[in-house]
């Protein structure tokens, strides 16, 4: 017996977003580093400068160069190594896209566990990206 085995609808609407999320996320990539190689936004710290940071570890490197962690980056959008972090954090935030995609196909399917665990992921997925929840000694 030979029977084809075709994905579901919400495996599908989660594979098309995270598909052109990801072709997105890598343009974004792109574009951002050839501005940045070509010095099209000035940098916060230069590239002639970058070899002198690399031996630091990351708490030493963030005093040293005045950078505070979490969402402050988007404080130094307008500087040239700082603009990458923005399709980084696209595609960081890809899964939740993806997530509520889905949630519509659960609640008309009237799938209650999944629309639970759909709703908890979206939740904790966010909860963490804004720092709120925060696991490790960072």
């Amino acid at each position: 017996m030979n029977r084809e085995i075709k994905p579901s609808e919400e495996q599908l609407a989660y594979a098309t977003i995270l598909d052109w999320g990801m072709k997105l996320g890598l343009i974004g990539i792109i574009i951002t580093f050839v501005i940045y190689l070509f010095g099209i936004f000035p940098a916060y710290i230069s590239v002639e400068e970058l070899p002198r940071y690399w031996k630091l570890n990351v708490h030493n490197y963030l005093e040293v160069t005045g950078i505070q962690s979490g969402w402050t980056w988007l404080k130094l959008i307008s500087k040239g190594d700082f603009l990458n972090f923005l399709p980084i954090a696209f595609l960081a935030g890809l899964t939740i896209l993806c997530y509520i995609r889905i949630l519509p196909i659960f609640i008309k399917k009237k799938d209650t566990p999944y629309v639970i665990l759909t709703l908890l992921q979206i939740l904790i997925l966010l909860l963490a990206a804004s720092g709120i929840l925060k696991v490790g000694a960072h």
